[in-house]
């Protein structure tokens, strides 16, 4: 992606093995995550059709869908059915070899099948088991199922969403199942670490619910400073101006840029009176502050968007951006898959996806000098059962085709 990118030493996870019990989106953006820094990342699914994210959004019936595709890059598949004693034993041979087993099935289902915290540590002592559930273990709401948007409306990312006196609006970037995702991979890493001088694997646990509230922390921050309900801000910054959308030119429906000058430093609001020709602003004593230009927002507004909407937000970004004068252009999914800083970077790549054929995917943001990993297709139902146990196990490929036969893969 850039010159600090390294191919010729081990990625930062090399030689961890990790299986993969999750399904959907918050836990497979943990493990995904950590096969992106070079863990080998094993999911194991039921037999007959796999995890419902495969086949519960696909456009092409009988092939993967991108949903799947997008959160499964890196990892290799294998089939377990874990509903027979056979399947149930395979699983725990691998979990012998497991540094991380990590799973978001139902409240208490991974128990039920005889895996419980107890149980993997008789298995393996040095693993890391880690759960990602929709509310916490000792909660009152620990049996209720969670969704993303579940997890958003009650941790707090849909209530602080929205315009001021209208209803919530849930983010469109699923932070609840992602977010969470994030915080699991953090959580697994740092187990790692600490198994290193312990020699001991740990239970880690995380709410979607909980995770939300930690994304909330300015806006939960400003509510603790005051009695009644803080209410929305919508796309503004509460008491500074500039700082919100602006149309711009040909005024299409995400035709818009965001620009904010910070309270912090007055030199933004004066860069960007020069950049759209009103160095009158800049000296006009009812503007000389953040709070006096928020008095007097409309006239702010006003001044900016009559420069905005002769210009594409594009150009609107590079002409103030370029002037150091916090300002972003608003692009939707649509510009992003084609953005060409994207695609340069390698931020947005075109894969071969075995059966569907040319997706582009987005990549990992991190970047590191000492760890890279090129992106690889998200596998097929089963598609490394041969490998996998192979490697991991020693078992032959005709003892696989007998375990497929039988029912146990």
């Amino acid at each position: 992606m850039n010159d600090m990118m390294t191919t010729d030493m081990p990625a930062a996870l090399n030689g961890i093995k990790v299986v993969d019990l999750t399904q959907f989106e918050a836990g497979p953006s943990c493990t995904e995550a950590l096969a992106w820094l070079g863990a080998d990342v094993v999911k194991v699914e039921e037999p007959k059709r796999g995890e419902p994210g495969r086949w519960g959004f696909t456009d092409m019936p009988g092939v993967d869908s991108t949903y799947f595709v997008y959160y499964n890059l890196n990892k290799r598949a294998v089939t377990c059915n874990l509903k027979t004693d056979a399947g149930k034993a395979l699983l725990t041979q691998m979990l012998e070899q497991a540094d991380v087993v990590i799973e978001n099935m139902a409240p208490g289902t991974f128990a039920r099948l005889g895996f419980d915290w107890p149980r993997l540590q008789e298995i393996n002592p040095r693993i890391i088991f880690a759960q990602v559930k929709g509310f916490a273990q000792d909660s009152k709401y620990a049996d209720y199922l969670s969704f993303d948007m579940i997890a958003q409306a009650t941790g707090g990312t849909m209530g602080i969403n929205g315009m001021p006196d209208e209803p919530p609006i849930r983010p469109g970037s699923t932070v609840g199942d992602t977010g969470t995702g994030m915080l699991t991979a953090m959580g697994i890493i740092a187990a790692l670490f600490q198994r290193v001088t312990t020699g001991k694997g740990q239970h880690i646990q995380i709410a979607m619910r909980d995770a939300m509230l930690n994304y909330c922390r300015t806006p939960m921050s400003r509510q603790a400073a005051r009695d009644d309900v803080m209410p929305r801000g919508g796309n503004g910054v509460s008491g500074t101006a500039p700082g919100g959308l602006y149309p711009c030119k040909p005024g299409g429906l995400d035709d818009y840029a965001y620009i904010f000058c910070s309270r912090g430093n007055e030199e933004h609001w004066k860069r960007l009176c020069k950049v759209i020709g009103r160095e009158d602003l800049a000296d006009d004593p009812r503007m000389a502050s953040g709070d006096l230009r928020f008095e007097h927002k409309d006239e702010v507004d006003q001044a900016i968007t009559d420069w905005t909407m002769q210009h594409t937000k594009t150009e609107v970004m590079e002409a103030i951006a370029g002037e150091k004068v916090p300002c972003g252009a608003v692009y939707n999914t649509h510009e992003l898959i084609r953005d060409e800083d994207f695609l340069s970077r390698g931020m947005m790549q075109e894969i071969e996806q075995p059966e569907r054929g040319k997706v582009t995917v987005a990549g990992w943001p991190l970047q590191m000098s000492g760890s890279h990993v090129p992106i690889r297709p998200a596998p097929l139902h089963g598609g490394n059962n041969e490998d996998v146990y192979g490697e991991w196990l020693g078992i032959e490929a005709d003892e696989v085709k007998a375990m497929r036969e039988r029912g146990e893969i």
